[in-house]
């Protein structure tokens, strides 16, 4: 478990309740203090590595928040949070929509014609 360097990459997950999206933070570290690694979006990290089962095996702890973790960015974890943007874009897209009857009865064909040949 290595402490952390200007320029490592480093993202956080927020949820509010488990019925809401998983939402992904990225940023970069900028500075480092004694116990402080400073990210780009002015977060503070203890720069010491904790064990987290959170998102990933190892976390650093927020200052003044020891319950929020930040984690070294992955391939994982950008896909993740890829899957999550595409998801929390069509749901806010269905939010804001008004449908014509006309856009209305077109969604229901595309979504009742494979049911008949069931």
């Amino acid at each position: 478990m290595e402490k952390l360097k200007v320029g490592d990459k480093l993202y956080n997950v927020h949820q509010d309740g488990f019925a809401d999206f998983a939402r992904y933070s990225f940023s970069e570290v900028v500075k480092l203090t004694k116990t402080l690694a400073i990210l780009k979006n002015g977060v503070r990290l203890f720069n010491q590595p904790k064990i987290s089962y959170i998102m990933s095996d190892i976390g650093y702890s927020v200052s003044r928040d020891k319950g929020k973790h930040w984690h070294l960015v992955s391939l994982k974890a950008i896909r993740d949070a890829q899957v999550e943007n595409q998801k929390i874009a069509a749901h806010d897209w269905f939010e804001n929509k008004e449908f014509s009857i006309e856009e209305k009865q077109l969604i229901y064909k595309l979504f009742t014609a494979d049911k008949g040949s069931e």
